[in-house]
C-alpha cells in the first residue's frame, strides 16, 4: 500500500508517500516562516497562497522522489481541519481531484489524529495509549484508545502552549517562530532569577492554562531596563527565556502525572505515554516527560524531531490507518476549521464556562 498525504492546515506546504510497511519513501516540506516573518505570527491569507503557489511542484516531486507513478499510488490522504481554512481548503480540493482523476479513495485526515498516530508510524505500538498533543494551536491530553477513537482527559482552558512560546519569544524580542528561539536562550540561562508560576500545577484533573504564565512574563519584562536601542539585555532575556521553560516542564508534567494516573486507573496499571506535536520537538520538555514516565512505569514515546512539526508523512500514515479500518471519504467532504478529536467531550472550564 502507497498513499500520498497532502498537510496544509497552517504554515509548512507538505507531501510524503509512505507505504503500508512504514517506509517513508518521500517527504517534502515547505516552510513559510520566511513569509510569516515580518509580521510577527501566521497570516491565514499569506499562508493560503502559498499553499496554492506551491502544492502542484512538491506534490510532484514527493511521487518523483519515491520511484513510482501517480498510478501506483493506492489513495491520496489530506489533511481537511482543523486549521486555517483557506489552506485546509487548498490540500482538500487537490486531494479531491487527484483522487478523481486517478480513481483512487480519498481519505480526509484530521490533522490532530495524523499526530495522534505518527507513533505508530516509526514503530509497534499497540492501543491504547496516553498522548499529550502539543502545538501552537493545540494543547491536550488524550487516551488513544484505536483509529477514530479519542478520549480527551485535559485541554487548555485558554491559549496552547506553542502560541505561549511564541508569545514570549515575541515579548524578549526573539522573533518567529518563537519555540526553538526560546529553548536556544534558555538553555545559556538561569532559571531561579526570576519567579514565574506554574498554572494548574496541584489541581485535579488534566486541564492546562497558560494565559497566566504569559503575563507575568510581560510584566517580567516591563520591570526590566532596555538598552540605549530598547533592548533587553542578553541575560535577561536568557534568564527570563530559562524560567518561563523551567515553568511550563513543571506545568505540563504536573498535568501529564494526573493524565497517567487517570489512564492507569481505568486501562490496568502500566501503559504508554505519547509526546507528539511541534512542541514535542522541544528537547527540554522530551527529557521532562521521559522522566516521568521512568517513574511512573510508562513507556515513553516521542517521534523525532521532524515528524513533530506538521508534515506530510504523518498524514499519509493516518490515511493508511484509516484504510485499513475500512474508512474513506467521498468527494463532498467538507473541509472545517473545527474538529475536535474527541466530540463528545465537554467544554473545557475557563473563559466563563464553570467545571
Amino acid at each position: 500500500m502507497r498513499v500520498l498525504g497532502i498537510e496544509t492546515s497552517c504554515d509548512e506546504t507538505a507531501a510524503a508517500v509512505v507505504t503500508g510497511e512504514r517506509r517513508i519513501l518521500a517527504d517534502e516540506v515547505l516552510s513559510q516562516q520566511d513569509d510569516h516573518r515580518p509580521f510577527g505570527g501566521i497570516v491565514p491569507e499569506v499562508a493560503a497562497r502559498a499553499h496554492l503557489e506551491h502544492l502542484d511542484g512538491l506534490i510532484e516531486r514527493a511521487v518523483k522522489t519515491a520511484g513510482i507513478g501517480f498510478a501506483d499510488l493506492d489513495a491520496v490522504a489530506a489533511t481537511a481541519g482543523p486549521g486555517l481554512i483557506g489552506g485546509v481548503l487548498v490540500g482538500a480540493m487537490t486531494a479531491k481531484a487527484l483522487s478523481a482523476v486517478l480513481k483512487k479513495p480519498f481519505v480526509a485526515v484530521n490533522h490532530l489524529e495524523g499526530h495522534a498516530l505518527t507513533a505508530r508510524l516509526i514503530g509497534d505500538l499497540d492501543f491504547p495509549y496516553l498522548l499529550l498533543l502539543v502545538s501552537g494551536g493545540h494543547c491536550q491530553l488524550l487516551a488513544v484508545e484505536g483509529v477514530g477513537r479519542y478520549r480527551r482527559l485535559g485541554t487548555t482552558v485558554d491559549d496552547a502552549l506553542g502560541e505561549a512560546f511564541d508569545k514570549t519569544a515575541i515579548l524578549l524580542g526573539l522573533g518567529y517562530p518563537g519555540g526553538p528561539a526560546v529553548e536556544k536562550r534558555a538553555a545559556k540561562g538561569d532559571a531561579k532569577r526570576f519567579a514565574l508560576p506554574r498554572p494548574m500545577r496541584g489541581r485535579p484533573g488534566c486541564d492546562f492554562s497558560f494565559s497566566g504564565l504569559k503575563t507575568k512574563v510581560r510584566q517580567t519584562v516591563e520591570a526590566l531596563p532596555l538598552d540605549k536601542d530598547g533592548k533587553l539585555a542578553d541575560r535577561d532575556v536568557a534568564d527570563i527565556a530559562a524560567a518561563f521553560q523551567a515553568a511550563v516542564e513543571d506545568a505540563v508534567a504536573d498535568r501529564a502525572a494526573n493524565a497517567i494516573a487517570a489512564f492507569s486507573a481505568r486501562h490496568g496499571g502500566r501503559g504508554t505515554l505519547v509526546v507528539a506535536g511541534g512542541v514535542a520537538a522541544n528537547a527540554a520538555i522530551r527529557g521532562r516527560l521521559k522522566a516521568l514516565a521512568d517513574e511512573t512505569g510508562f513507556d515513553f514515546v516521542a517521534p523525532p524531531p521532524h515528524l513533530c512539526t506538521d508534515n506530510g508523512a504523518m498524514i499519509a500514515w493516518a490515511g493508511i490507518e484509516r484504510l485499513r479500518a475500512g474508512l474513506t471519504d467521498g468527494l463532498d467532504f467538507v473541509a472545517r476549521p473545527r474538529w475536535p478529536l474527541d466530540p463528545d467531550a465537554p467544554p473545557a472550564a475557563g473563559a466563563g464556562i464553570k467545571a
